[in-house]
């Protein structure tokens, strides 16, 4: 049996046509809590979460970073592990259900779901955004001997391995700093395929635009280099779990 000592973390931006449906496909039974992170929304995205039955958490700060650091600060007490997934519907809800079997039952500190071992519709991922997984999976696994596929959106991680990482990205470079100070500590970690899907409403904040997802390439470059040249001791304060 899955423990519900899980939450779901939900950021989401000017996401009011998506995050309803969203909400309504998530498994309710899997997580105890379950947060959508408004960053800086100019939309209804906060009212419609809210109405469906999600915890909001105001963060307007823009930054996808920010907006997990929000989250996690709004995490209960006895919280043992924390889902992340992108509130557009391109993640399946589906999923989610498997990424948390597979995190407990192997007793892991971090399950990333793979949208390159799994399945993606046409047109969910571009050219620019494969080159950027394989490019940035190749430097980490160069630099720390770890391999990945991908660094999807969709991912689970337990309380005290996020304490160990000490994340402070506030923006583009969040997942992939988790990725490469996983990697550096050796935590147990593991990839599932998983589904993907385009986009249903709205436009994508990275990817929607070239000048995005340039920027967006350039910012996880640097967080590889960054996590490479510097030392855990030397990082800030850890992340904190809890208000």
């Amino acid at each position: 049996m899955i423990s519900r000592k899980y939450a779901l973390i939900i950021p989401a931006l000017n996401e009011a046509e998506a995050i309803g449906e969203l909400l309504r496909q998530i498994p309710r039974a899997l997580f105890a809590q379950i947060i959508v992170v408004d960053n800086g929304s100019v939309d209804a995205t906060a009212t419609v979460a809210r109405e469906a039955g999600a915890e909001v958490v105001a963060e307007p700060r823009r930054g996808y970073g920010r907006a997990c650091r929000a989250g996690i600060a709004a995490l209960r007490p006895g919280t043992s592990a924390v889902v992340f997934m992108d509130a557009d519907l391109s993640d399946d809800p589906m999923d989610l259900t498997r990424l948390a079997r597979r995190f407990e039952n192997d007793a892991l500190d971090l399950a990333i779901g793979s949208r390159v071992l799994g399945s993606c519709e046409p047109g969910s991922l571009t050219p620019l955004q494969r080159f950027g997984n394989w490019l940035t999976t190749a430097l980490i696994r160069s630099i720390w001997k770890v391999s990945f596929t991908d660094l999807g959106p969709m991912r689970m991680i337990g309380c005290d391995a996020l304490e160990r990482l000490r994340l402070r990205d506030p923006d583009f470079g969040w997942n992939v700093e988790m990725q490469a100070k996983a990697a550096r500590l050796r935590l147990r970690i593991a990839e599932i395929p998983v589904q993907y899907r385009k986009r249903r409403f709205g436009k994508s904040k990275i990817s929607g635009t070239i000048t995005g997802s340039v920027r967006a390439g350039a910012k996880i470059l640097w967080t590889v280099y960054r996590c490479w040249r510097s030392d855990l001791q030397e990082d800030e304060a850890p992340t904190p779990l809890r208000a």
